[in-house]
């Protein structure tokens, strides 16, 4: 199967999923650009909690192929957690989408719930010095089952952009900013190391 038919069917399939809009296919350009975006984005202060790391943006810029979507209110998210905050190498709290377990964490005199966004020990963003020994915000990339599954294509990953990014994206879409639009981007490789 040629190049351009694979990414043709992708396409297709993304675009027949609920709430996905637009497609496109970037350029090398484009991904310079993201990832100039995405470097200035990783050094602002994300949600007052630390700095920004988009692992996810940073795994589909090196797919071989990376389609950007828009996304309406329907689009179903994948599954959580999309937002990690890590201090050093230990995950110290994480976005939660069950309202359940975000009330158990509510309920929870250690914890801090700020929106979905739950810091598991509250204590320790006190005794933290955030200029010198800030939390890294992370946003890692997640797999894209639907389409992991076509043929010939592998490492299907999907990456939330920055809000600069996501600008940039809808802009290229020739798309308004509307409220509960939003973009996602896709990468995937044509080959698969199959290593035993």
């Amino acid at each position: 199967m040629e190049k351009d038919e694979i990414i043709k069917m992708v396409r297709e399939g993304l675009e027949g999923m609920t709430g996905v809009g637009k497609t496109i296919v970037l350029s090398d350009e484009d991904r310079k650009v993201i990832a100039k975006l995405e470097e200035k984005a990783d050094q602002m202060t994300l949600m007052g909690l630390g700095r920004g790391d988009n692992k996810g943006v940073k795994a589909v810029l090196q797919s071989d192929v990376i389609i950007p979507f828009q996304t309406t209110m329907e689009y179903k998210w994948p599954c959580g957690p999309n937002v990690l905050l890590m201090h050093e190498d230990t995950v110290v709290g994480e976005d939660i989408n069950d309202p359940e377990k975000l009330q158990s964490f509510e309920n929870d005199a250690e914890s801090l719930v700020i929106g979905n966004i739950v810091v598991y020990d509250k204590g320790f963003l006190t005794a933290l010095n955030s200029k010198s020994d800030p939390l890294v915000v992370v946003m890692p990339p997640k797999p894209c089952d639907e389409v992991e599954c076509l043929s010939h294509v592998c490492n299907a990953i999907l990456a939330s952009p920055s809000p600069p990014t996501d600008e940039y994206l809808k802009e290229k879409m020739g798309l308004q900013s509307v409220h509960g639009t939003g973009s996602f981007l896709l990468g995937f490789n044509f080959e698969c190391c199959q290593c035993d």
